[in-house]
């Protein structure tokens, strides 16, 4: 049996046992292809562990940059309570379209809002509105911005936050300091902006699933 079968085999247990999809998880899946829209949400197992990280965090608000179809979005949003607040930033407003249903479907509209735009042009405006700080940023967009996602993750949380960046192993070319590829500087820029900053503490984890060989880096705000 070939390695990316394994982890497809693992990744469907894992799934069935732990995390199972219920209707509205699977409708925005559904929904999501249906649509045309890349093949690259978080999987179920993903979902739940971000779920578990907001609960363990006591989130009350969460920033999240990059929706897609909502996937992550409800995953996270499920995880607050009932005056809690998820603001979610996507590019695409026909990726936005999809995913506003998909989060009404799931009842958690009341919860969420997502705006539409370029993500550096929407953190500013955010930050304009002065906002509480926000408990949890999950970070899911284009690679390339990465470290300037993670400078505007400083400006809007506070001492004990916590931010995920998604994504950032690139297939293992992460560790390739001559690659040209913004989604590898990009990814390294925030691994080494987490390493140096004085107000952050992480690491970052290797992970393989049906969705190949990647991996995710975990920061906690310290002031």
């Amino acid at each position: 049996m070939s390695e990316s079968r394994t982890w497809d085999d693992v990744d469907d247990y894992f799934t069935t046992q732990l995390s199972p999809n219920d209707e509205a998880l699977a409708a925005a899946l559904r929904d999501s292809e249906a649509a045309g829209l890349p093949h690259v949400a978080v999987t179920p197992p993903q979902g739940k562990f971000l779920h578990l990280l907001a609960q363990i965090q006591g989130a009350r608000t969460i920033l999240e940059i990059g929706t897609l179809g909502g996937y992550s979005t409800i995953w996270l949003a499920r995880a607050l309570p009932a005056d809690g607040r998820l603001i979610s930033l996507e590019y695409s407003a026909r990726h936005a379209e999809v995913a506003t249903r998909n989060i009404a479907r799931a009842g958690l509209d009341g919860l969420v809002q997502v705006r539409v735009g370029p993500a550096l042009e929407s953190l500013p405006k955010l930050a304009d509105e002065n906002p509480a700080p926000f408990d949890l940023v999950f970070i899911d967009a284009d690679k390339g911005n990465n470290p300037q996602y993670l400078e505007w993750a400083l400006r809007l949380t506070r001492a004990g936050s916590l931010i995920v960046v998604d994504n950032v192993v690139r297939q293992g070319r992460v560790a390739d300091a001559d690659s040209a590829s913004p989604d590898v500087r990009g990814s390294r820029a925030a691994i080494e902006l987490i390493g140096s900053h004085p107000r952050l503490t992480g690491t970052a984890l290797q992970t393989v699933g049906s969705k190949g060989y990647d991996g995710f880096a975990l920061a906690r705000v310290l002031g």
